[in-house]
């Protein structure tokens, strides 16, 4: 009966595998590798990912003072590498978007960090309601880049 078992266990075990190498094998579309944005002062940028937005910070291969790696999904990452000669503003409409269990909670917490805040209509601390129910709000990275953070479930 324990040898049927773990005959068992590693059966299941072993088409898991294979599902998941023939998922990724099959997949026929790009799937998001890494964005990466070019920063001016990168202590800034990684203190702003990691401190306020709050995503893990990866071990980084170049080891050169100049690149930081953030995890932004299971298999996703955010580069931000010291390559910007200045700070320049950036349109809106060009933005990273981040989705957080509440957008209640992080608006308490951009508050309490003195982190100004607007709707997509420009309006100062205060949030888009989308017309899925989603509640939306935009702010602004060290280097400007904007960066919308909403409470979509998907």
């Amino acid at each position: 009966m324990k040898k049927k078992l773990v005959r068992a266990g590693l059966l299941l075990c072993a088409g898991i595998i294979t599902l998941s190498f023939n998922a990724h094998a099959q997949h026929k579309s790009p799937v998001l590798n890494h964005i990466a944005i070019a920063v001016y002062d990168l202590d800034k940028a990684t203190a702003f990912y990691r401190d306020v937005m709050e995503i893990d910070t990866l071990a980084e291969p170049f080891h050169d003072g100049k690149h930081t790696w953030l995890k932004i999904g299971p298999h996703s990452q955010l580069h931000l590498i010291k390559a910007a000669k200045e700070v320049t503003e950036h349109d809106i409409a060009a933005h990273l978007c981040f989705s957080v269990p509440s957008i209640d909670d992080f608006i308490l917490k951009l508050n309490k960090l003195h982190i100004p805040f607007r709707n997509w209509q420009g309006e100062k601390q205060k949030y888009t309601l989308r017309v899925d129910g989603v509640k939306q709000v935009y702010l602004q990275d060290p280097d400007k880049y904007w960066v919308e953070v909403n409470d979509d479930k998907y």
